[in-house]
């Protein structure tokens, strides 16, 4: 199975320290009140909790060279794992300007259900994918925004 590879941002107007101080205190609570993954794509419509693990915060450097801090995390479904991928992303997080810092996540899936799950993934299921992970994305910026 190959993995397939997702990419989205957000955008959250306030300073980079600051949202990194709300990551740095409580990570795991802001990724959680952003846990029902929800997406609809024609007629389909997927909605499944999720279960989110830190797997760890690091200091790095911007695609613009400036302060960059990468979470890592792993994401899998709550009830009926076997039925949706487990997702592997880092969640950059980045200043943009001085009041405007950007979110991106980067993340690879493998499809469940082997060759069946290929063919859906193929088919739809890599659409309905990407647009979990940009609500998702959206969910985290919206609760920082909240939060600060």
């Amino acid at each position: 199975m190959t993995d397939q590879h997702v990419r989205c941002y957000d955008y959250v107007n306030h300073p980079y320290a600051a949202v990194c101080a709300v990551l740095a205190r409580d990570a795991a609570g802001v990724f959680e009140r952003a846990t029902q993954l929800h997406a609809k794509v024609g007629p389909l419509d997927v909605s499944a909790e999720i279960s989110i693990r830190v797997i760890g915060i690091e200091e790095g450097r911007s695609p613009f060279n400036g302060p960059s801090t990468r979470v890592s995390i792993v994401w899998e479904a709550k009830h009926r794992p076997g039925l949706f991928p487990t997702m592997q992303a880092v969640l950059a997080v980045y200043p943009l300007t001085a009041t405007e810092t950007q979110l991106e996540l980067e993340g690879s899936y493998a499809p469940p259900l082997g060759l069946l799950g290929e063919a859906i993934d193929a088919t739809i299921g890599h659409r309905v994918a990407a647009a979990s992970v940009h609500r998702f994305v959206a969910q985290i910026a919206s609760s920082l925004r909240a939060t600060l």
